[in-house]
């Protein structure tokens, strides 16, 4: 009876040969009394080479495990952090994107406010001016109906436009007796002056300026004095007959 086979698992023998770099030609297969019989010659040369290698080959395989393994490692942080980087480019370039979109829409709305805010001054400085242009419009249409309307002829005439009807005679007796319609009249002893003979004579700058030579602004003075002093012209010349002055 031939000398049994060493026993060899092939667990073993793969791992040896994985370890070694080797390669297994063949199967091994485990009978019921635990006697392992090689499918083939090759099979137990091969397990014999791995056995006879010894420490030599095992310790080079080990080295070259080692270095492929320092290699890998090696390597293997590297593609996280380039992930990381281009995660970090392309965040950089949306918030790039978002700042341009963000500025852009700003002045986009600050022109629109400057545009509308020229359109209102615009607006306003044009209402302003047709405002100006239609009270300078009135003001002069106004003057032009006081010029047409404004009394003229001789200071009777003149009397005559701005005296009531029912005063007018007792208007016209004062003041023949007071200046004889003369305008310059002047009393030399009291200094009283115009038509109606103001006393001081400067009173009659009430009704105007130009009191000293206009008819119409003495006029004026002298109806409103008869209404304020005595209540009308009529009432007026009534005291003037009884004291022959007013």
């Amino acid at each position: 009876m031939p000398a049994s086979a060493p026993r060899v698992r092939k667990s073993t023998a793969a791992a040896v040969a994985a370890v070694a770099g080797l390669a297994i030609v063949g199967t091994f297969a485990i009978d019921s009394s635990g006697a392992a019989n090689a499918a083939t010659t090759s099979t137990a040369a091969t397990v014999a080479d791995v056995r006879t290698a010894g420490t030599t080959t095992q310790s080079d395989a080990l080295v070259q495990f080692q270095r492929m393994t320092a290699a890998v490692a090696k390597d293997v942080p590297a593609k996280p952090v380039a992930v990381t980087n281009g995660a970090q480019i392309t965040d950089s370039r949306v918030l790039a994107a978002k700042a341009a979109e963000k500025a852009a829409a700003e002045k986009k709305a600050a022109e629109a406010k400057a545009a509308a805010k020229a359109d209102a001054d615009r607006r306003a400085a044009e209402a302003r001016k047709a405002a100006d242009a239609a009270a300078a419009k009135k003001a002069a249409a106004q003057k032009q109906a006081a010029a047409a309307s404004a009394p003229s002829g001789s200071p009777q005439q003149i009397a005559a436009q701005l005296v009531p009807a029912d005063q007018l005679a007792s208007f016209d007796q004062i003041i023949s007796h007071e200046s004889g319609w003369n305008v310059t009249a002047t009393n030399p002893s009291s200094g009283s002056y115009g038509l109606g003979q103001a006393l001081p004579a400067e009173k009659m700058a009430s009704q105007g300026a130009d009191w000293r030579t206009n008819p119409v602004t003495q006029i004026k003075w002298a109806l409103n004095y008869m209404d304020s002093r005595y209540g009308s012209p009529n009432s007026a010349w009534q005291f003037w007959q009884a004291n022959n002055w007013y």
